[in-house]
């Protein structure tokens, strides 16, 4: 991600001199995710888990009593991690992101004997991420609006945004705009219970029902449920968020079966993303969520064989 950073302020310096003064500096994180193929939101999901588990090598390095260069190292990777969470500065993934620190941070606790090293670890790790949070803040100060009042706006208007001048504008990345997919959503579906539309038929069928329902900026701009679990409900009828939560709660349920931070930091990352995107529509979401199941499901497996080969 370094180097990818590096590169976009070679190739891009007048957007980093625009980013800079302070303009245009909602569009920052989707310009950077752009400029490597993919999207914010999704790369922004891969970090947000990076930065849990550096976090966890941070206080394994201690732990362990690791060589002072390799707690340097874990320790630099983590802030670097963190940084790249607040550099794309998408909504869920930084709150995805806390909630895993808090996880991990509870379970070496529950878990390590050396509590005095962990506590004053966490206290310095703390210190570290507010004093992150209070520059970011500083120089950009986007986004202490964006986590405010840009979010929370016009919550009145579900349903109704074509009455917001410029909702373009004014309401793209907006919660209210989501809540409308959403209703939009969840009325079709359950015009089409018990099976659905058809796996080809969501989106056209939605966007028609966009016209239908008189929703112009919903119509225009095409919008996708953006929830995993709707969209699925949509095409497949009940049996679609059934398969959905199955999927996905295997992983929670493989995280709190071995007590393990990090596996259910992933859940509660990619439960939270499919709520607000449906990532298992996409090649990154699926090759992600199924790489890292598949080695959870691995370490589980391994860790119940020892259990049986004590006995």
């Amino acid at each position: 991600m370094l180097f990818f950073f590096i590169r976009f302020n070679v190739i891009y310096p007048e957007l980093m001199n625009k980013y800079f003064n302070g303009i245009h500096l909602w569009e920052m994180g989707y310009q950077f995710a752009n400029s490597i193929g993919i999207h914010a939101p999704a790369l922004n999901m891969h970090l947000a888990f990076v930065s849990v588990c550096a976090l966890y090598f941070v206080f394994e390095s201690f732990h362990n009593r690791e060589k002072v260069k390799l707690k340097i190292f874990y320790f630099i990777t983590f802030l670097l991690s963190f940084f790249f969470v607040l550099f794309v500065n998408t909504r869920m993934a930084l709150i995805n992101a806390l909630i895993g620190f808090c996880l991990v941070f509870f379970f070496e606790i529950r878990s390590k004997l050396n509590l005095k090293k962990i506590v004053l670890t966490a206290i310095a790790i703390v210190v570290l991420l507010a004093g992150i949070l209070f520059l970011f803040v500083q120089k950009d100060p986007y986004m202490k609006e964006k986590y405010s009042t840009v979010s929370f706006a016009y919550m009145d208007k579900v349903g109704k945004l074509d009455e917001i001048d410029h909702p373009e504008i004014k309401v793209f990345n907006s919660l209210v705009t989501r809540v409308s997919i959403w209703k939009s959503a969840w009325e079709l579906s359950v015009k089409n219970l018990p099976f659905g539309v058809g796996a080809s038929d969501g989106k056209p069928e939605l966007n028609k029902y966009y016209a239908e329902t008189n929703q112009k900026f919903l119509a225009k701009y095409e919008f996708p449920t953006h929830n995993q679990f709707l969209d699925f409900l949509l095409k497949f009828g009940i049996l679609g968020p059934l398969v959905v939560i199955l999927y996905i709660f295997t992983i929670g349920y493989l995280g709190y079966d071995l007590k393990n931070g990090i596996i259910l930091s992933f859940f509660i990352i990619f439960f939270t993303t499919n709520l607000i995107d449906d990532f298992l529509l996409r090649f990154d979401g699926i090759a992600f969520s199924g790489f890292w199941f598949s080695v959870f499901g691995s370490y589980w497996l391994q860790q119940k064989l020892l259990i049986v080969n004590r006995q």
